[in-house]
């Protein structure tokens, strides 16, 4: 029995043999590896260069990155014929150095591509502007405020940006541009009693010298915020209400709340009807004195933005020029509770950037060292 378990254990070892080692084969396979990925490196870069030329002569074309991506997809198969023609020998080059080869022209030529076509290389990009007015139309005596913000691939300097109103050229001494965002504070005329429109034109231009153009245009009317309802609010003594008396505001431009301040003070929210798009209050609201005459009302329209992943709150506020009487009766008068209005706040917008890219570039890398890694296991 130990002689049977003797041969056989003899048997085993000699069946197993440590693979010959030939430096001139292993030579050989190493130069032709390094030589086909230094001519994929090339072959790439020369791709990208002529994939540049397609890019500025299909600019503004849709169909641009799809017709340049498969040029880049399908030039890869020339790889084989530049090998002969560079006489590589092709003996035993497996799939996976096929894929290899194939990869390192593919992302050459990503990668080449991407920087070339941007900056500083090249710029075909007009400034990007979002252009603001707080608010539209606003009261004699009240202020405008026309924000935008100019973002550009190269840059934007303040000296590049011009204003005009009513063709007017705005001196850059009185215009701020902070953090790409530019902003304009117009004063209006507190004697005004018609309508006034102001027309204004904001051109941003980089480094390159492409040009980006906004022009838009404000109002300044004694009708942009009054109450409509009841009547004779504007005559001393005013009409006579109770808590249950429905008080309609009517504002012309596009506000994120309308407030008002009994006996100028007490400051309290009105409700947005969209229905009939006016803001509606009553005296049961908390604030409102109990059986008084010569009682005034003042109306304001608050406006608040604020740029897209940008913090800062941008706001200004609408202010009646008119002053509205009421005679108060009755009970129930300022029971109710004021009413809390959900203002605009921060947004953010993450955008797709090189991550994408990076994490396809990782996982090409793992499934070939995970081959290359069991091909050597097998030998």
């Amino acid at each position: 029995m130990a002689k049977r378990r003797k041969d056989k254990d003899e048997e085993e070892d000699t069946s197993f043999k440590l693979p010959k080692f030939d430096p001139e084969a292993f030579l050989k396979r190493e130069k032709r590896n390094i030589k086909t990925t230094f001519i994929s490196f090339l072959f790439g870069i020369v791709i990208a260069a002529i994939s540049f030329g397609f890019w500025v002569l299909l600019s503004g074309q849709a169909i641009r990155w799809p017709l340049v991506l498969l040029l880049g997809i399908v030039t890869g198969s020339w790889l084989k014929y530049l090998f002969i023609k560079f006489k590589v020998d092709l003996t035993g080059f497996t799939k996976t150095n096929w894929f290899s080869s194939y990869m390192i022209y593919f992302f050459t030529w990503l990668v080449v591509l991407m920087v070339i076509v941007n900056p500083p290389f090249y710029d075909e990009e007009k400034p990007n502007v979002t252009l603001v007015i707080l608010p539209e139309m606003q009261e004699p005596g009240g202020t405008v405020m026309i924000l935008a913000k100019i973002t550009d691939n190269t840059g934007i300097d303040k000296q590049d940006i011009t204003f005009t109103v009513d063709d007017k050229s705005i001196s850059s001494d009185d215009f701020d541009f902070i953090d790409n965002v530019f902003r304009y504070t117009y004063e209006s005329n507190a004697t005004l009693s018609g309508d006034e429109t102001y027309n204004f034109k904001l051109t941003a231009k980089d480094s390159s010298g492409h040009k980006t153009e906004k022009t838009g245009s404000f109002t300044i009317s004694t009708s942009t915020l009054t109450i409509t309802n009841p009547v004779d609010v504007e005559t001393f003594p005013g009409p006579k209400v109770g808590w249950d008396t429905s008080i309609t505001f009517r504002v012309k431009a596009k506000v994120s709340r309308v407030y008002y301040t009994v006996d100028g003070s007490n400051e309290i929210n009105a409700t947005y009807n969209q229905n009939e798009d006016r803001y509606t209050t009553k005296p049961e609201m908390v604030g409102w004195p109990i059986d008084r005459s010569n009682v005034t009302i003042k109306p304001y329209a608050q406006v608040v933005y604020y740029f897209q992943n940008i913090d800062e709150k941008f706001s200004n506020t609408i202010v009646d020029t008119s002053v509205y009487y009421f005679n108060i009766t009755g009970s129930n008068i300022g029971t109710e509770p004021n009413l809390k209005i959900s203002l605009p706040g921060p947004h953010y917008v993450k955008s797709p950037g090189f991550e994408t890219l990076a994490l396809l570039v990782s996982l090409c890398a793992v499934v070939l060292i995970f081959k290359y890694r069991k091909k050597h296991r097998r030998k």
